[in-house]
């Protein structure tokens, strides 16, 4: 794990026993420090005492005199009574990442990268890990995505940590000071966090602000708020698009397929160019990438049918760019599944790409409004749930048709998260080749 000296002799709460909050308590407990720690779970509380924290509900104990409040990113600080009970007692309220930030002066010599956005991160973290990895460079991708950064080992000297970084998470941190910073675009999301588009807006912008003027951010400026942002960035700034990106290469790259992976391929070039890569490196990189579960994943091929796994396209925006990968080859070859607990934004984002889709087959809570908003753009049929769905998409795909799950939804209606439901969308299309 990742410990520090820092820590030593000062007390933490933490609030909130999932899987970053064990982690974090385990790594602070190891670095000689005190910890309170708190979940409503009996099961977490006994895992953390187990550990050797104290166990205290934050909410009710004096917090005069403690380093910080660790809490999981899913606590929303706009609404959480914490946040007022950490000020009147002057503790600052911190995340796993932040404390990340605080060890790294005990970790051998390294660099950071931290990646926000509202799309497209995941990919461009797990791409950038895999192209260091693949020229020979150690790398450790965190945040938001893999294990607990703080339960993960140090990386030997000049090692890259690859941060996949929320809003959430940039919220929490006050002195990560990333070696390179990148943008990927930014579209409405999140907006029960925040006073509205430009509250959010600035969370991810705030990454930029904790930086150095030596180091380097990176903006893609294919949407107007990214624009913005990076006309507001004075210290070392690249701005990339997907319009940087010849067709004819990216059709080298087997998992990077459609324009918002243009987007995130460039991205990751631009990365692995200031952290010293050559060309060739950045190529086989590229041409090795294998996507991500639930992001544009191949589950299978069925009767000359494919059928794609983007169940982290939670809204709208993020199930835009899985339409546009897939255009007319001469007709619309799509059987999209959409649907599940809307978050409000619709499918406007969505629309351009209707011309894409040969049927759509809806789930969920949306399955009625989305019919609605739909109208006679395209033909609809309301499945209800997924496995109807899949089997009505296998009944009608044709030998070079798509089966795309990209949901435009969250899945807390039917599903305990997006990784539940396209486990289970695997599951049914392994089924259907199995039979």
């Amino acid at each position: 794990m990742i410990t520090a000296r820092a820590f030593a002799g000062r007390r933490y709460a933490v609030l909130g026993l999932a899987r970053s909050g064990l982690a974090t308590c385990e790594a602070l407990i190891a670095s000689g420090a005190g910890v309170t720690a708190w979940d409503e779970r009996e099961a977490a509380r006994d895992a953390a005492m187990a550990l050797g924290a104290d166990i205290g509900n934050p909410l009710e104990i004096d917090l005069v005199g403690f380093a910080g409040v660790v809490v999981s990113p899913g606590v929303p600080l706009n609404r959480h009574p914490i946040a007022d009970h950490a000020r009147e007692a002057g503790v600052s309220i911190v995340g796993d990442i932040e404390l990340f930030a605080e060890a790294a002066a005990d970790l051998p010599p390294h660099r950071i990268v931290g990646i926000t956005g509202t799309n497209g991160k995941s990919t461009v973290t797990a791409l950038v890990t895999h192209m260091l990895e693949s020229a020979g460079v150690p790398a450790l991708m965190g945040g938001n995505i893999g294990l607990p950064i703080l339960a993960r080992d140090p990386l030997p000297e000049n090692g890259v940590y690859v941060l996949e970084l929320s809003s959430y998470q940039i919220d929490l941190a006050h002195s990560l000071a990333c070696d390179v910073a990148v943008l990927t675009n930014i579209s409405p999301d999140h907006l029960d966090r925040y006073d509205g588009f430009a509250g959010y807006a600035a969370s991810k912008e705030r990454l930029f602000a904790l930086q150095h003027r030596d180091q380097v951010a990176i903006v893609a400026v294919d949407d107007d708020p990214s624009r913005m942002i990076a006309g507001r960035i004075n210290h070392r700034l690249h701005r990339v698009s997907a319009k940087d990106i010849d067709p004819a290469d990216q059709a080298r790259w087997p998992a990077l397929q459609g324009p918002h992976n243009a987007q995130n391929a460039v991205c990751a070039i631009a990365v692995c160019r200031v952290l010293g890569l050559n060309d060739e490196q950045i190529e086989r990189g590229l041409a090795s990438y294998r996507a991500l579960p639930h992001r544009m994943e191949l589950v299978g091929e069925v009767a000359g049918v494919r059928w794609f796994n983007d169940s982290k396209a939670t809204n709208a925006a993020s199930a835009a760019p899985a339409l546009a990968a897939f255009p007319p080859a001469p007709d619309q070859r799509v059987h999209w599944i959409a649907g599940g607990q809307a978050k409000g934004d619709g499918l406007t984002a969505c629309r351009p790409w209707f011309g894409h889709v040969k049927r759509a087959y809806l789930i969920g809570e949306a399955m009625e409004p989305f019919a609605a908003e739909v109208g006679d753009a395209l033909p609809v049929e309301r499945s209800g749930d997924l496995a109807v769905a899949v089997a009505a998409a296998a009944a009608a795909a044709a030998p070079g048709d798509i089966v795309l799950l990209s949901p435009a939804c969250a899945s807390f209606d039917q599903f305990k998260d997006y990784e539940q439901r396209g486990d289970r969308f695997r599951e049914l299309v392994q089924a259907l080749g199995n039979g």
